[in-house]
């Protein structure tokens, strides 16, 4: 018996999820020096529970990361990466974290960060000696560095806060500054569908956004990446993404909820410098 087109149609479906259900799988045959990175022993708990969401040994090999290259995270917050990338890099290469001065009176998360940043360089010597701070100031423009001398420049869940602090222009030229020539830009971001609304200040942005912001700045979009999205994700919070783990804006409240959405939707966007 011959099927109907609907019975066709709907068999060619289901055969195409399965095949992407059972393909799509993150974090497999990384590099080895890489893969002793991600699943270091020196890694912290917490961090390491992140791994589910935000996939680090996929998405730096997908930003193209090698041993030998100088590498700049900015902002690298409370040292998710540089757990990851501070070991990486010694060897051959050179980690740099482009860090935001504390303001006056800093909010008790902001000293919270530093100090762990200070502890993951602290706790491994061979890694101290080839890791650098240089500040991050794209607000005040009193950055002095060393031009055209980085690989690739890292942003994880940043430019939101460049946004909102009309300072998008300053940090852009920051990264093509610091950038060799052909340098890689990798950003990820909380992303929304543009077919939403979007609720102000909330942490998301459009892919179109960010793309534009770095077009703007003298970036191309060579390549984008699946890698961290999270369709559970709506982007639809009142109070943000940061209702969201690990940050759990509302305490206990809807916590299981949130618990279950898991990590923000991200965009994962590869630029290189023009």
């Amino acid at each position: 018996m011959i099927p109907d087109m609907k019975s066709l149609i709907f068999a060619v479906f289901s055969l195409t999820f399965i095949s992407c259900s059972q393909t799509k799988t993150w974090d497999r045959d990384l590099p080895e020096t890489l893969d002793a990175a991600v699943n270091s022993s020196s890694r912290s708990p917490e961090n390491e529970k992140r791994d589910e969401y935000q996939h680090p040994g996929d998405t730096l090999v997908f930003f193209g990361i090698k041993p030998e290259m100088t590498v700049i995270e900015i902002s690298p917050g409370a040292g998710y990466y540089t757990e990851i990338l501070a070991p990486y890099l010694a060897p051959q290469g050179q980690y740099v974290m482009a860090v935001p001065r504390l303001p006056s009176h800093p909010p008790a998360f902001l000293i919270e960060n530093e100090k762990k940043l200070q502890d993951i360089l602290m706790s491994q010597k061979d890694i101290q000696n080839k890791t650098k701070f240089i500040p991050f100031e794209p607000v005040t423009e009193r950055n002095r560095i060393q031009k055209s001398y980085a690989d690739l420049v890292l942003s994880f869940n940043s430019v939101h806060n460049w946004v909102a602090t009309n300072s998008t222009a300053m940090a852009f030229k920051f990264f093509h500054d610091v950038l060799k020539a052909g340098g890689t830009l990798g950003i990820v971001q909380h992303r929304i569908s543009p077919l939403k609304k979007k609720i102000p200040k909330s942490g998301y942005m459009t892919e179109n956004e960010v793309v534009a912001l770095a077009r703007k700045y003298g970036f191309k979009l060579v390549s984008k990446s699946e890698i961290n999205a999270n369709p559970k994700d709506n982007a639809d919070y009142p109070e943000g993404v940061w209702v969201l783990p690990p940050v759990y804006r509302l305490g206990e409240k809807d916590k299981d909820k949130y618990e279950d959405i898991g990590e923000s939707d991200r965009m994962t966007l590869k630029f290189i410098k023009l």
